[in-house]
């Protein structure tokens, strides 16, 4: 308990000073998510921290902002090579169709994350679901779903059925 109370008093302390640390300098969200890491990092470190925590605190939150820009620059590369028409991971395969890349960058995250994992991943539809934490027939009801929100994205781009994968389209069995 004295850890939980130490813990509390080091929050209402310098919550703030952190707070306003991130949001010089990125925005308001992100800067949220960086309190929330320093202060597990505190929690995990508690008893390393110094009498006086606001060196350590900032040193903190700097480390959370390298990694998160780390994050960012990884994902913008990978979008980048999926852009190029190369699959995340896998600098040999067969250019993808642009057309493809840019619908499913359309598409909501659940969606676009469901379409991969089963064409891109390969895995069936029941390893998606254990994957994705849904019953079967929901993941069955989603992917059909996703499919036709893919097929109406390509076809707002004026791309007939023709020019993508048939395994993006397919229901496995």
């Amino acid at each position: 308990m004295r850890d939980r109370s130490k813990l509390e008093n080091l929050y209402a302390a310098h919550a703030t000073t952190v707070q306003a640390y991130a949001r010089r300098r990125t925005d308001h969200v992100a800067a949220d998510d960086i309190v929330s890491e320093v202060f597990i990092a505190a929690w995990r470190h508690l008893d390393e921290i110094p009498e006086d925590p606001v060196a350590w605190l900032l040193g903190a939150a700097r480390k959370t902002l390298a990694n998160q820009r780390r994050g960012a620059e990884r994902q913008v590369a990978l979008f980048q090579r999926m852009a190029d028409g190369h699959p995340a991971g896998t600098e040999d395969s067969a250019p993808m169709d642009g057309a493809i890349l840019r619908a499913l960058s359309r598409l909501r995250p659940s969606d676009r994350e469901l379409l991969l994992l089963i064409t891109w991943d390969e895995v069936s539809p029941g390893q998606a679901a254990e994957i994705l934490d849904v019953r079967a027939s929901t993941l069955s009801m989603r992917l059909r779903r996703a499919r036709k929100r893919l097929a109406d994205e390509l076809h707002e781009d004026e791309i007939g059925n023709a020019m993508y994968p048939a395994a993006v389209m397919e229901t496995p069995r």
